[in-house]
């Protein structure tokens, strides 16, 4: 899943000295700026066995990062089963993405602006063992039997408990991966393609098993709720207790990572500014509160437009998927409905991780702002195509065959892995942002690139109710 180390032979440093002269009077940029030259002398000792530790823990901890939003994702049938019946049924995906986003934006504003004063392994360690909590209790519930009220609130509190705590953990691991270098944040990036992968790969297998098994067993609810209940159940717990037990291996990941000497090096910079600020005096200093707000909104005006072209990539991935896309029923009457929601969760996951995947290679790569928010304003061409597909069998579908709409949205989810990740890369690069400058605004860039990142998601959950209430303007037995 890892690029070779010839493809992308990116030093763990940018090598480019600051543009702009640091300001003497500045003491933590002073420190920041040599702990960094410090690192790119340590890192350059041993490249090869470090950056290849280093590349595999930022594909656990991208998983991680992830984990929460492709858990409550692809759990969306036994969520929608357990609420049979009830007036959230319809409206639930819409109403789990909304509020899982719009927390996860407002959360990441308060992580962002805070990300200067703690220590980011002892924040990725604490997000990661709240986010084991968390998951624990969605596997207890398959359980339990509640009505559909409780349970929905049930849900949504979890969901955006999980928002939160991925708001504070995102922060902490993209600043460090940014350190780094440009490699270990597309580490990060196929990390979150791969954990909806592995998790819709276990999803599938595990529906399949349930399903085969329930027509096969006697005594059964032979209802369309009760087969549907059943599978999605036990299916459900599988991937959440297997989540659990991830989130917790991850979590001792970070420790381990945490004890490693070129992390101690490289992070200094971050994990010195949380020593500076135990001293009372300095920590409500104003002038270091000042100089952080300045470097944050100087960053954010320079990299406007990958910001603009990373947030609208996922303002049209959510506002599709899955709101829309789980309502298209396949063609073929042997289809399990089930079975075929999974193989769709599944394909863009696939596609997801390929376009990542991707950016291994550098003739895909494009560092280009306006090119980048080209390709990603052209991706709105794939809301009226999904709309013309057979959405809760729509008589009047143009696109009615499983293999057109598996094929769009295979191409839909590479290329919404392909342009984030390039984004994301871009735009904290010295090499190729010329935006940038000094290597103190590599984490930052990171940082608010990511925050732009979670504002289109929220945007994307919100469009979907629009975007829904076209698909009922057009076909009157959307539900």
């Amino acid at each position: 899943m890892l690029a070779p180390t010839s493809d992308v032979a990116y030093q763990a440093i940018p090598q480019a000295p600051p543009a702009t002269p640091l300001d003497p009077s500045d003491e933590s940029d002073v420190e920041l700026s040599e702990s960094l030259h410090l690192a790119r002398s340590a890192s350059s000792t041993s490249p090869d066995v470090v950056d290849s530790r280093i590349r595999w823990l930022h594909v656990i901890f991208g998983c991680a990062v992830l984990l929460p939003w492709n858990i409550l994702l692809t759990a969306t049938p036994y969520f929608i089963s357990n609420l049979d019946g009830s007036s959230y049924q319809r409206s639930f995906t819409s109403y789990l993405s909304s509020g899982f986003m719009t927390a996860n934006f407002c959360f990441l504003a308060h992580a962002t602006i805070i990300s200067k004063k703690h220590s980011p392994s002892r924040q990725t360690f604490l997000t990661l063992v709240g986010l084991a909590c968390l998951t624990f209790l969605l596997t207890m519930s398959t359980f339990m039997r509640l009505s559909p009220t409780p349970f929905f609130v049930f849900v949504m509190v979890n969901a955006i408990c999980q928002s939160a705590l991925g708001s504070y953990l995102q922060t902490s691991v993209i600043a460090v991966a940014s350190l780094f270098g440009p490699a270990a944040l597309q580490s990060l990036m196929v990390g979150q393609a791969a954990v909806a992968v592995a998790i819709n790969v276990v999803h599938l297998i595990s529906v399949w098993g349930f399903v085969q098994r329930d027509s096969t067993t006697e005594n059964v609810d032979r209802s369309p709720a009760g087969e549907s209940r059943g599978a999605e159940n036990q299916s459900a717990f599988v991937f959440f207790a297997l989540s659990t037990i991830f989130l917790v291996v991850a979590a001792a990941a970070q420790l381990w990572l945490a004890s490693l000497p070129v992390y101690k090096t490289v992070a200094a910079p971050l994990e010195r500014v949380k020593e500076v600020d135990d001293d009372p005096l300095l920590f409500h200093g104003h002038h270091g509160a000042h100089s952080n707000r300045n470097r944050i909104l100087r960053v954010a005006r320079a990299n406007t437009v990958y910001e603009v072209a990373v947030a609208y990539v996922f303002v049209v991935t959510l506002a599709v998927f899955p709101p829309i896309t789980i309502l298209v029923e396949s063609t073929s009457p042997s289809t399990h409905p089930l079975l075929f929601s999974a193989a769709h969760f599944l394909m863009f996951g696939v596609g997801d991780l390929v376009g990542r995947y991707l950016c291994s290679f550098p003739r895909f790569l494009v560092w280009s702002d306006r090119r980048l928010l080209a390709l990603s304003l052209a991706r709105t061409l794939f809301i009226p195509l999904f709309l013309l597909c057979n959405v809760q069998g729509h008589d009047n579908a143009l696109i009615r065959s499983d293999i057109a709409f598996m094929i769009i949205l295979f191409a839909f989810s590479v290329s919404n892995g392909h342009v984030s990740s390039c984004c994301m890369m871009a735009s904290s690069s010295l090499q190729h942002n010329p935006r940038l400058t000094a290597e103190e605004d590599v984490d930052v860039a990171a940082t608010v690139a990511s925050f732009f990142l979670v504002g289109g998601l929220a945007v994307g959950s919100i469009a979907s109710f629009v975007v829904r209430g076209v698909a009922c303007s057009c076909n009157p037995f959307v539900q």
